[in-house]
């Protein structure tokens, strides 16, 4: 179906891509990955007409074309779901799908035709918690996901590129996403599927390429290959190497936080310790309450009921400043709305916790902030660097050295790697490590159960607003879905 040949691009003198070639079929999903900044965003961008390309071809069913706008691409057959999405809010689902090729009537746009149109594709992917009238902004992440997908379907589209299209669904939400996406290759629909996450890209692919500074280093068939052949392509090392040993008994230290009969609108009953050197994973479905935990120790939503102790000392947080005082940080799960200033420098953000909250300490010095840039591992072009031109993975170590600098003892975690690369997270599951190995307590809520159990030392489940159960380190992803759907025998899964 499409063939890419000899593709090479370059931008202001710095070539990014090597003459990639990649191929896709009728019916078949067709993984890309690689870290961030190997390529691919830019190789799919000249798919969909956003580059050209200064050297290569692109043939569709054995046509050669030459896209200079999105509209060519877009006549052709090929769609593009990007991971932030192109949706305007406050329109119907309808208009959404339609926007910029409403179909009219007597020169007005003809709302009938649209909606009954979109109801047929909504019921052609068996979509019933969507109706053509809805406006956009009530709807969840997933199923906006899904009015993009419709979007795409009523361009009569045959090529469609998926970018990181799990990174906000919960494990609930991305299950039903891969259901929708088998029964779009059941069309004959070819699928480019990006995404930093291989359990999804093993699940759903035929085929992998693997992007690493620009060129292609392999294609591979999925069901011949393993994690570990495709981690090794991508940063040259082995999978195991993503999660660091975890604490030995006696390694852990006193209790730093405890929380007895916690409970607000959202959660209940709450009790729960974190220790000293701890790493502790906060697992549950979307809805169970785990960020509205971490949010109330934060106290962004605080506690009306129960105890709390950091280091021994009561502290009710009614207010996130006060949390940054007694020592508590948290790295929000949404960092371009809610943890960085992306306009500002890299310098800026790394301050903007000390700046506003000066009374944790003597304020980091400049070399202070250049040292918590280099241990986080931070790639960008010097201090001055605005935060909104940094991948993904790179603004998130920047989240984190801005709460280093307050010097916190407890250090939550909200989806920590959520939309970076596996290198980026290799980097960022040692830090975490490295600093509950220097004393800290740190609780990750995390969607990815494979992360959690990685890397924690033990966890907590959550479930309908309560924690619900505790599993040991090393417990089976089987245990925590059993705890986290309810089931009668939690004990005995844990067990």
């Amino acid at each position: 179906m499409l063939t890419m040949h000899g593709v090479s691009k370059s931008f202001f003198g710095v070539r990014v891509l090597h003459e990639v070639g990649l191929d896709l079929e009728a019916g078949e999903v067709h993984a890309l990955v690689g870290e961030n900044g190997a390529g691919k965003s830019t190789l799919m961008k000249i798919l969909a007409g956003e580059h050209l390309p200064d050297e290569g071809t692109l043939s569709i069913d054995g046509t050669t074309y030459s896209f200079s706008h999105p509209a060519q691409a877009q006549a052709a057959g090929i769609g593009i779901i990007h991971q932030e999405f192109a949706l305007l809010p406050h329109r119907t689902v309808a208009e959404n799908v339609f926007l910029g090729r409403e179909p009219t009537r007597y020169g007005l746009v003809d709302r009938r035709v649209m909606e009954r149109r979109t109801a047929e594709l909504l019921a052609e992917l068996d979509e019933t918690g969507i109706t053509p009238r809805t406006p956009v902004h009530e709807l969840s992440v997933a199923r906006m996901q899904t009015v993009e997908i419709v979007k795409a379907l009523a361009s009569d589209v045959r090529i469609l590129v998926m970018d990181e299209p799990t990174a906000a669904l919960a494990g609930h939400e991305a299950e039903q996403l891969a259901s929708l996406i088998r029964r779009l290759t059941t069309r004959g629909i070819g699928i480019l599927y990006i995404s930093h996450r291989l359990r999804e890209v093993f699940a759903l692919s035929r085929r992998i390429t693997v992007l690493k500074d620009g060129r292609r280093v392999a294609t591979l068939t999925t069901r011949d290959t393993d994690a570990d052949t495709v981690v090794r392509a991508m940063v040259g090392r082995e999978l195991g190497a993503y999660y660091p040993p975890r604490a030995r008994p006696g390694e852990t230290g006193a209790e730093r936080l405890t929380v007895t009969g916690g409970g607000n609108a959202r959660i209940s009953g709450i009790d729960l310790t974190l220790r000293a050197g701890e790493v502790v994973g906060l697992a549950g479905l979307q809805g169970s309450g785990r960020t509205s935990l971490a949010r109330a120790l934060f106290g962004a939503d605080p506690f009306t009921t129960g105890t709390m102790t950091v280091d021994g000392r009561p502290l009710r947080p009614a207010r996130p400043r006060d949390a940054v005082r007694a020592g508590i940080a948290l790295v929000t799960e949404d960092r371009k709305a809610e943890g960085l200033a992306l306009r500002q420098s890299v310098t800026d953000n790394a301050l903007l916790v000390t700046r506003a909250v000066p009374s944790r300490g003597t304020p980091p010095t400049g070399r202070d902030v250049t040292a918590l840039l280099e241990r986080v591992r931070l790639r960008a072009h010097g201090g001055n660097q605005q935060v909104q031109y940094l991948s993904g993975g790179n603004q998130q170590k920047v989240v984190i050295a801005k709460w280093l600098a307050a010097r916190p003892r407890v250090l939550l975690f909200d989806e920590p790697t959520r939309g970076v690369d596996v290198g980026a997270k290799a980097a960022i599951h040692t830090l975490v490590r490295e600093l509950a190995r220097e004393g800290l307590a740190v609780l990750i809520v995390s969607s990815e159960l494979s992360e959690l159990i990685g890397m924690s030392d033990r966890v907590l489940v959550m479930s309908e607003g309560r924690l619900a159960g505790e599993l040991p380190a090393g417990a089976s992803e089987e245990a925590v879905m059993h705890i986290a759907t309810g089931g009668d025998r939690a004990r005995e899964g844990a067990a």
